[in-house]
């Protein structure tokens, strides 16, 4: 006679605190109730700056950020270079236009770049997807912004945000790691009155270690590692965010504690390490089941943000200030500022790359996930120098649970944008046509 486990599902959601911790572990106990999937698990949009190099048009490596080459036969730009290790992760697309209204507009870019609508006058594809596959997870949609606010006393609606709810109509990011993962992972902040826990000085993950031993036991040896990944994972992650920002340039009195002191999240040189948090933040969630939806915008069009300030990067030059924006108007490539811009764009190919690496790290089902999930890179021009609306520079990488063959560039000469987002919205199992002039799914692109 078969005995019924002790460990049931509202037990194990319990012993972990909520769904968060619960949901990929409960998937390991009931491997039979997982059905087959066809469709993209999760997608994560990732936006930047300012577009890209671009002055010949994509036709040098040394130049130009596209890559050269067709289906699997392509070399990588030198901007391109830091996506090296995930070639064959990636579709690095050329030739897609976001039509000519708004041409050589920053802000006509930035609203229709996940609308697919002239002047933003559509719900974005990232809103439309969080109410349909999004609907079953939690967190219907996950916004997280570094810097995506000029300051924190920003408007609340701007055409410098991309994700539109309703036509004409933006929402804001969240730019405060600390208060994404305290939202996410049930660690808010005390109301004013209220006493508590520093939660610097607290673990989601101790509290609960020893019923993770007991489940460990139960678990085979391939399962039980996985276990152990994940377990690590939310160790790392939560260390890295609740201690981003502690560390400064030499020579500063006291150490900037987020959790205290919000004006850190708009000093340009914290924002590798909060653009990296919200990163691991955006990770964490999917991994956990909370999210199947996500939007990273790193910064804003015609961005302030003096990237010059960065340590530890090629672009660092103790004090002289290059801003991305000032940058992209490099002019021509004799130009020093063309040197400056090409460097900004192969550190944001390098951030891309850090998304993409947290997620191959992570195990899903048979692969990783990477395999299992979407991921589009994206910005709201193609040359930043000249604001183009055309050939522009989108990227999709992982292998959107076996929807999207990758390894391959692909050139889509004249082809509006829309039809990008509709193949997205068909790889996550949505079969609609998205945005104005749609012709349907990019030819070639999903399996």
């Amino acid at each position: 006679m078969k005995t019924r486990s002790t460990l049931s599902r509202r037990n194990l959601l319990k012993t972990l605190g909520g769904a968060a911790l619960a949901l990929p572990f409960y998937k390991l106990l009931s491997p039979s109730e997982a059905r087959a999937e066809t469709t993209a698990k999760r997608v994560i949009f990732f936006y930047f700056p300012d577009g890209v190099a671009l002055p010949f048009g994509g036709t040098s490596l040394e130049d130009d950020f596209h890559a050269q080459g067709q289906g699997s036969n392509f070399t990588l730009s030198k901007q391109l270079e830091p996506l090296a290790p995930f070639k064959n992760d990636c579709v690095f697309l050329r030739g897609l236009t976001m039509g000519g209204t708004d041409s050589n507009s920053h802000p006509g870019g930035a609203k229709k770049l996940l609308t697919g609508v002239d002047g933003g006058n559509g719900q974005s594809l990232d809103q439309y997807l969080a109410q349909t596959v999004g609907a079953s997870a939690p967190w219907h949609h996950l916004y997280l912004g570094a810097m995506s606010k000029k300051s924190k006393d920003a408007p609340l609606a701007s055409d410098e945000y991309i994700s539109y709810p309703s036509a004409g109509q933006s929402i804001v990011p969240e730019d405060n790691p600390l208060t994404a993962f305290s939202s996410l992972f049930g660690q808010g902040t005390s109301q004013p009155g209220q006493t508590g826990p520093n939660p610097n000085d607290v673990s989601i993950i101790d509290g609960v270690l020893d019923d993770m031993k007991s489940l460990q036991t139960r678990l085979g040896n391939v399962e039980k590692s996985k276990l152990d990944i994940h377990l690590e994972a939310l160790r790392e992650a939560e260390k890295r965010i609740k201690t981003t920002g502690t560390t400064m340039e030499a020579g500063c009195d006291s150490p900037l504690t987020p959790a205290v002191d919000s004006e850190a999240l708009y000093k340009d040189e914290q924002f590798p390490a909060i653009l990296k948090a919200q990163i691991d933040t955006m990770v964490l969630g999917m991994m956990c089941g909370l999210t199947k939806v996500g939007t990273l915008q790193a910064s804003y069009h015609t961005s302030e943000l003096i990237m010059s300030r960065f340590q530890g990067t090629e672009m660092y030059v103790p004090n002289f200030d290059m801003r991305s924006h000032q940058a992209s108007h490099y002019g021509t490539t004799s130009n020093d500022l063309y040197g400056h811009f090409k460097k900004q764009c192969r550190w944001w190919m390098s951030q891309f790359a850090y998304l993409l690496g947290e997620l191959q790290k992570r195990p899903d089902g048979d692969g990783t996930m990477l395999d299992t999930s979407l991921i589009v890179l994206c910005t709201e021009v193609s040359d930043g120098n000249n604001h183009s609306h055309d050939n522009m520079p989108f990227i999709l990488a992982g292998r959107a649970n076996g929807r999207l063959s990758t390894g391959r560039a692909l050139a889509y000469d004249g082809v509006r944008h829309s039809n990008l987002l509709s193949s997205i919205a068909h790889a996550m199992g949505e079969q609609v046509c998205f945005g104005q002039e749609c012709g349907g799914p990019l030819n070639g692109l999903l399996s």
